[in-house]
């Protein structure tokens, strides 16, 4: 059972200038009022901010919390130890965002991933900002090119390198304990739910893309 990568890449022009797109990137959570598709997004926290005197480039390293929009019956298929506990739908999850911005070259770089659950699904999502080619430093649009890449990492961590076998309770301290029946996760079980995690992955790709737009 391999691991499933799913990479999807869409390009876009705002009909904005650079510096205004810049700003309402780093905005976006900021408030309900500001953007009606950021409810989900419980708080943000800048936790390093730094110029570099050289090249002139800001570097910014935020983290946000925002609800899970892992769906219920994920939830259900999988044990406490993997989802982080609690019932299907409340769950919170913690999204790490560094990104690269210089003013003078007009661009700005932007990486953000998935804190939780990165032993089920891993999301990393990276975005390319720029003034438009040959573009004069005032122009009205500004290029994005957002790279969004969705890794399964349930194979691998049901299969631990052993083939045949079933998880070991070292790798996996939840069956010891008896919360999972044993083999529940193998064979044509553990195939099912990893298609039901890449068929999520898959189908959210394109609604996530347009929601994390500035």
């Amino acid at each position: 059972m391999a691991n499933m990568v799913l990479t999807h890449t869409t390009n876009h022009t705002y009909s904005h200038p650079f510096p205004t797109v810049t700003l309402a990137y780093f905005l976006r959570y900021s408030s309900p009022k500001l953007n009606p598709f950021s409810t989900h997004v419980l708080s943000t926290d800048t936790i390093d901010s730094r110029l570099d005197p050289a090249t002139g480039r800001l570097h910014t390293t935020r983290i946000h919390l925002k609800k899970s929009r892992m769906p219920a019956p994920v939830f259900k298929l999988l044990p406490a130890s993997i989802t982080g506990g609690g019932s299907a739908g409340e769950k919170a999850t913690y999204v790490l965002e560094t990104s690269v911005i210089d003013m003078r070259e007009g661009w700005m770089r932007t990486e953000s991933r998935n804190l939780n659950f990165m032993n089920v699904l891993s999301v990393v999502e990276k975005q390319d900002f720029r003034l438009p080619a040959d573009a004069p430093r005032d122009a009205a649009t500004t290029d994005v090119t957002t790279t969004l890449v969705y890794k399964s990492r349930l194979g691998e961590r049901l299969r631990g390198g052993k083939k045949d076998q079933p998880p070991s309770p070292v790798d996996y301290p939840e069956q010891k304990e008896g919360r999972w029946m044993p083999g529940w996760m193998s064979g044509i079980g553990a195939r099912g739910v990893q298609r039901s995690i890449e068929s999520i992955a898959s189908s959210k790709t394109q609604d996530q893309m347009g929601k994390s737009r500035p």
